[in-house]
């Protein structure tokens, strides 16, 4: 993800020198501005769309979803901000019920909906930020062998749907991310961080464990990883580039009733894989313009929740709480 910065160039004075004469008059040479550096090193933003073919709804079923994305990413004096905002479409009219429930869950939104109805819709934003120790020294004291960076790192994410759920997602999170140099101009970021995160369970909202459905989660850990290979070893003509992202957040309680343990939620496994070709690059001579490309997820315990079969004990588990998909895109940056 990360890009060369732009550099200063440099200014040189010019000194005239020469033997002055009687008649000679002294001429004052005019001072020459300096360039002043632009506020963003890097400053890029781009739109994307990507279908994905078995994507999930833990309790409800698999559907396919339209995704429509904007994303930015800045390079400034001390760090680096990304601001990702998703539009997902579910497609899947009625979808496999949860075992035995008779199909109330068929449209995503619960028991007082008709069948079949349109699938649910749900924005999806974040942003991550750091700030750079090497920036914050003017030194490079943190960048030794592959070791770039050492940076503070911080971020939050937001949610809506239109779901019985009514899923409200709220969380922060902070730590400290090292960046290494891979081959032909790559980059791997690995990151550790404290995790908080607040929800809403439209499920539970107006009933006696919690009138108003508000969730609060215990602070936890969180790991994740952030890799882009391009894969310069092929012929030009093939302007491929792998990425991959892994993320990882630890066991956050239940969030609303303590006394179910068997509810409290798991390790959360995240992990996507994609194969990016610069069909700018082929096609205008115009390198991270215009990409397609091809990918997949594993999801794992998703959002925390146990992937089990919904068993005696209430909350133990819900069915497709893990997502294995494939996924197509294009992406368009300006």
């Amino acid at each position: 993800m990360y890009r060369s910065t732009i550099t200063l160039a440099a200014i040189f004075a010019a000194v005239v020198s020469g033997s002055a004469g009687a008649a000679d008059l002294p001429v004052k040479a005019k001072p020459i501005k300096a360039t002043e550096a632009p506020y963003f090193l890097v400053n890029e933003n781009s739109l994307s769309y990507h279908y994905e073919f078995t994507a999930t709804n833990p309790g409800a079923g698999k559907t396919p979803k339209h995704v429509a994305t904007f994303s930015h990413f800045d390079v400034w004096a001390y760090g680096t901000n990304f601001i990702n905002i998703d539009l997902l479409k579910a497609t899947s009219r009625t979808t496999p019920s949860v075992g035995g429930g008779g199909g109330q869950f068929a449209c995503f939104g619960g028991g007082n909906l008709p069948t079949p109805c349109a699938g649910y819709t749900e924005i999806y934003g974040f942003f991550r930020s750091t700030l750079g120790w090497n920036e914050l020294t003017h030194s490079k004291m943190f960048a030794y062998g592959p070791l770039k960076n050492i940076s503070f790192a911080y971020g939050a994410d937001f949610n809506t749907d239109n779901t019985q759920l009514g899923s409200a997602k709220k969380s922060v999170q902070g730590g400290l991310q090292a960046d290494f140099a891979m081959p032909f101009n790559g980059n791997l970021s690995l990151s550790g961080f404290a995790y908080k995160e607040w929800q809403h369970d439209g499920f539970a909202a107006g009933g006696a464990i919690n009138p108003s459905g508000g969730v609060e989660f215990k602070t936890t850990w969180g790991a994740g990883a952030n890799y882009t290979q391009p894969l310069g070893f092929l012929p030009t003509w093939v302007p491929l580039t792998y990425k991959a992202i892994v993320g990882l957040h630890g066991p956050k309680g239940f969030g609303e009733n303590p006394l179910v343990a068997a509810g409290d939620r798991k390790v959360e496994l995240f992990t996507q894989q994609t194969l990016d070709l610069d069909t700018g690059k082929i096609f205008w001579n115009k390198a991270n313009m215009w990409s397609v490309w091809v990918g997949y997820r594993y999801w794992h315990n998703k959002f925390g929740i146990n992937d089990t079969e919904i068993g005696t004990v209430p909350l133990s588990g819900l069915n497709y709480a893990t997502e294995s998909t494939w996924l197509v895109g294009s992406t368009w940056a300006f």
